[in-house]
């Protein structure tokens, strides 16, 4: 306990209060507190087996429940906030995420990550549904390789025609007729 006690002070004193993009050191320190201390889960194996099937299941889990802030493919593609949020969404392709037990990574969606933006998802997804999105975390696609998430694309469309026609002009222009 005097240890724990010990770390969240200089946790505290490292990262003051602030709200910006935390740095190296604090970053560091961080990870070592939620992989040590604060994230449970580490002795708990998933129960259930790598197939393809479960993975494909978890894919489908977690693009409905998870793709809004980690995108499709775990590396935020195609979601405008993610790198803007304070702590960042992370890339769940990075040795960081990747070094977290299987138990811990199912922990973490149950309770989430306070103060981070990582909601807690005990009520909202089965322990089943859980253990497929942590095996589909664990095979991660390339980034990019998805898309983007639904909720984005009639954004980024609207976006990408606007530009479209100040940059390039196009048949419905005044300038072509």
């Amino acid at each position: 306990m005097r240890t724990t006690s010990l770390l969240a002070c200089v946790l505290l004193w490292t990262c003051g209060c602030g709200v910006s993009k935390p740095g190296k050191a604090e970053s560091t320190i961080a990870n070592e507190v939620k992989h040590k201390m604060t994230v449970g889960g580490k002795g708990i194996p998933n129960p259930l087996p790598a197939t393809d099937e479960n993975v494909a299941e978890g894919r489908e889990h977690f693009g409905h429940h998870c793709g809004i802030c980690h995108g499709l493919d775990g590396q935020s593609t195609g979601v405008p906030f993610a790198a803007h949020m304070s702590p960042p969404v992370p890339d769940l392709t990075s040795k960081d995420v990747q070094e977290y037990a299987d138990g811990q990574l199912k922990w973490i969606m149950d309770n989430g990550i306070n103060p981070s933006g990582m909601p807690a998802w005990k009520e909202g997804l089965t322990d089943e549904e859980k253990w497929k999105i942590v095996l589909y975390l664990r095979r991660l696609p390339p980034k990019g390789s998805l898309g983007i998430p639904d909720v984005y694309k009639e954004e980024q469309e609207q976006h990408e025609h606007t530009h479209g026609q100040h940059s390039h002009g196009d048949a419905h222009s005044p300038s072509h007729h």
